[in-house]
């Protein structure tokens, strides 16, 4: 069942989960079981930074963007956000017409573009890198997303995701989601738990260390459980197992709280893919400046930093064709299309 009491541990993952615009330099560091992949100077970001040199950096969970002049200019793109990669034309100024990387990206219910201009390279590495890292990712959730009823039992026994290992097997152990709880059979693996009902294979769950908040021992009306909370981007889900004999309850409890332990100093988060040496890595142009905790305050206050990323009804997704989102502009004299909230055409003029 749900469970919002607790908040998720600030040191959980976001990296792969959430966009963030113009964060604290501290942000573009690689967290444990991060990996930079490519790292690519001389790029553009077109649609938020036109005619701006910056160095874009691909990890195993995240594409990074700063800007070469003020790495507070910058950009963190979670793959778990992306919805479309592709190469089409775009308008730089630095280089004119030319093909570029066009993210399409949905975060928080509203729809964001993101463009990427190569300024120095005519070769297509920046868009295969990124589809490519992408696709890895795209294949691998089952190592970070919390999974129900997926197909992943064959003839009673797990099937293995790579590099996954089994350090555990047991039978009898109830999973106590209804009233009168279901008998199964639960793996303990280096990067996740499963279960599955013995009468049932496809009912089943699959829960990455990633996922969890907490493991703990407690009672319930069925007695003595090993009880998983996980986090709030999981669900927010309690997860209850009664083992069969009740002495194994403390063992197992022993070994998936280790497990869980050495899995949150050295996450494994699937994607598998050869690191390439870069010019210079992030760490390098990363490093502490006094400056860095400098808060520079606008004067108005009132633009918005993502107006320049908001794809067509980025806002109101599912409006992209609605008549009634037409106006008229008295400013330009002319129809336009809505503008989103709090976003007018003087800001966007202001922001080119």
């Amino acid at each position: 069942m749900p469970d919002a009491k607790k908040p998720d541990d600030p040191k959980s993952v976001w990296q792969d989960r959430e966009i963030r615009f113009d964060m604290a330099v501290k942000g573009l560091a690689l967290r444990k079981g991060e990996f930079e992949i490519d790292h690519l100077e001389g790029v553009e970001d077109t649609k938020g930074n036109n005619g701006e040199r910056g160095t874009l950096v691909v990890t195993n969970l995240r594409v990074i963007w700063f800007s070469k002049r003020s790495r507070r200019t910058n950009l963190s793109i979670g793959y778990n956000s992306v919805s479309n990669i592709s190469m089409k034309t775009a308008s730089s100024r630095l280089r004119g017409k030319t093909q570029s990387l066009y993210v399409m990206t949905r975060f928080q219910g509203s729809k964001f573009e993101f463009i990427f201009t190569n300024l120095d390279d005519n070769s297509p590495r920046l868009f295969t890198t990124v589809q490519a890292v992408y696709r890895a990712y795209d294949t691998s959730r089952l190592y970070r997303d919390l999974k129900l009823r997926g197909a992943i039992i064959a003839d009673k026994e797990l099937k293995l995701l790579p590099k996954e290992e089994t350090y555990n097997r047991i039978s009898g152990v109830w999973n106590l989601s209804s009233e009168q709880g279901n008998l199964g059979t639960f793996f303990v693996t280096n990067v996740r738990v499963v279960w599955h009902a013995n009468m049932a294979e496809n009912f089943n769950v699959s829960i990455p260390y990633v996922q969890m908040k907490s493991v703990t021992v407690r009672d319930s009306k069925f007695g003595r459980a090993l009880v998983i909370h996980t986090t709030s981007r999981s669900g927010g889900y309690v997860l209850g197992f009664r083992v069969d004999p009740a002495e194994k309850l403390d063992e197992i409890y022993k070994e998936v709280d280790a497990l869980f332990k050495v899995f949150s100093v050295n996450p494994v988060f699937g994607v598998d893919f050869k690191v390439e040496d870069a010019s210079e890595s992030l760490r390098n142009v990363t490093k502490h400046r006094e400056s860095d905790d400098v808060e520079i305050i606008g004067e108005g206050g009132e633009s918005d930093p993502l107006a320049a990323y908001y794809a067509e009804g980025g806002k109101d997704v599912g409006r992209e064709n609605d008549p009634n989102n037409i106006v008229y502009c008295p400013r330009l004299g002319m129809a336009v299309q809505r503008m989103p909230e709090g976003v007018t055409t003087e800001m966007l003029w202001n922001i080119l």
